[in-house]
């Protein structure tokens, strides 16, 4: 059943980020597919179609893409925002624990990347919307696992979107800061974890608490979001929100030290 509206797929849409930004696409007229791991029982804000997508398996990914093309006929642009938090240590986190998240939030980019692009590509243009995050271009302590994740879906899309630009097909990237969703009681907390940390990792909790509060509505990362989908002259990286404007802007033009400085202090770590 082709339809004449566009298509997207958002990934991790039952909740957070990934529903208000399917929300928000229905309001713009798209026609739209959110995913999540289980979504039977789960109500789909109205105008959403709700689909199953581990995007840890490859057969899952394959599968999900090949349903939206069999119902709707396209895709024509894919929300990657499906992922998971993680915290503590890096000497907390085991290398099982560390690949289950980059599985997750960067593999899982790359399963869907690769399953649609063919599909984009054959019908001349699309647009793939990574949800990176500041963390993607400055460091966190305490999150190493996750801002490593966000390092390496900076440095694919970039990469990527210079490949596919000639098949009218753009890679973009949107950065969200702090957000008011459950995604910090929701993260993987340290597998291993050490006494000796333990002080650090709770000043952390209180640090991220904090933040979390005073953090952007998803809504707002939502309208950016449908923003990159539907400029016309895009823009490869999209900061969501007044924090992440700020932050991105002083990642470029503060200096290193000074940044440095700060990233400790806003930490309570000695400086």
């Amino acid at each position: 059943m082709a339809t004449t509206r566009p298509v997207v797929l958002v990934t991790g849409a039952s909740s957070g980020i990934g529903k208000e930004a399917a929300r928000a696409f229905v309001t713009a007229g798209f026609e739209v597919i959110g995913t999540g791991r289980k979504t039977s029982g789960l109500t789909p804000p109205a105008g959403v179609t709700y689909l199953d997508l581990d995007v840890a398996s490859d057969d899952s990914a394959t599968a999900a893409v090949g349903e939206v093309i069999d119902r709707f006929g396209r895709i024509d642009v894919l929300v990657n925002n499906a992922g998971v938090g993680s915290a503590g240590a890096v000497e907390e986190n085991s290398v099982a624990q560390a690949q289950n998240v980059l599985n997750i939030n960067v593999l899982g980019v790359i399963r869907m990347t690769k399953a649609v692009l063919p599909h984009m590509r054959a019908q001349g243009g699309g647009r793939i919307i990574n949800i990176s995050s500041v963390l993607g271009v400055a460091p966190q302590p305490f999150m190493a696992l996750y801002v490593a994740a966000k390092h390496a879906i900076e440095g694919y899309s970039e990469s990527l979107d210079h490949e596919v630009r000639e098949y009218g097909v753009r890679v973009l990237l949107v950065q969200p800061a702090y957000t008011k969703t459950s995604f910090d009681t929701n993260a993987a907390q340290p597998d291993t974890p050490l006494p000796l940390y333990a002080e650090r990792r709770r000043v952390f909790d209180e640090v991220i608490a904090d933040a979390m509060k005073g953090g952007d509505a998803p809504a707002v990362v939502a309208k950016v979001i449908v923003t990159a989908a539907t400029d016309k002259k895009p823009k490869l990286r999209y900061a969501a929100g007044p924090l992440a404007s700020r932050v991105t802007t002083a990642r470029r033009l503060v200096p290193a030290g000074v940044f440095d400085k700060q990233i400790r202090k806003n930490n309570r770590l000695p400086t």
